[in-house]
């Protein structure tokens, strides 16, 4: 694994203490998940938010959901901040 990708891993495993073996088990079965269908995403978004042990509320989920769907996620670390917050 390269320096980067190590680095990567090490600081979303500090900020959300997710183990690098998790986050990929989880980014390969979204390579062909359908972003458009809304059990499907409820699913990762419930996935993500066990694996961090960081509860979402269900509005918090609803909002996040239909962002996905929507195809309406912010572009900036920011802005994708703040969704996740509120």
């Amino acid at each position: 694994m390269s320096d980067f990708k190590q680095n990567m891993f090490d600081q979303i495993q500090k900020k959300s203490n997710i183990q690098p073996d998790q986050i990929m088990k989880v980014a390969q079965s979204v390579q062909s998940a359908d972003f458009s269908d809304e059990k499907t995403v409820r699913k990762l978004v419930k996935q993500l938010a066990r694996l961090s042990g960081k509860p979402v509320s269900k509005q918090k989920e609803d909002k996040i959901v239909k962002a996905i769907i929507n195809n309406n996620m912010p572009k900036d670390m920011g802005t994708l901040s703040k969704l996740f917050k509120n």
